[in-house]
């Protein structure tokens, strides 16, 4: 399964690829700056917010099942919000290397 951000990157690559041989170089680069920009004025609206998500929204999170979005929603009613994504660590199940693979996908705040 290909995730959008890899879509997106791919699409980019074939804009500038496509426009390489017609453009000038500035031309390409600018293209290139504004896609890039673009693309991470999508990724910031894409991120899961931690303490709004429901149970089924930390599913669609690549290594989250069912069971682990029940404790993350869990710890969330317990404890309160979390403060900080790297407090999702807090959470059984969430581990270091989990955490890193999802850090650019979830926001706390």
């Amino acid at each position: 399964m290909i995730s959008s951000f890899s879509m997106l990157l791919i699409i980019m690559l074939a804009l500038v690829v496509n426009s390489c041989a017609r453009l000038p170089r500035r031309t390409v680069l600018a293209e290139i700056q504004n896609l890039s920009t673009a693309s991470s004025e999508k990724n910031i609206d894409a991120r899961v917010n931690l303490n709004t998500a429901s149970a089924g929204e930390l599913e669609a999170l690549p290594g989250i099942g069912k069971a682990l979005a029940e404790r993350v929603v869990a710890h969330r009613q317990r404890y309160g919000p979390f403060r900080r994504a790297e407090h999702l660590m807090m959470v059984q199940g969430i581990g270091d290397h989990k955490f890193r693979a999802i850090r650019t996908l979830v926001v706390a705040g």
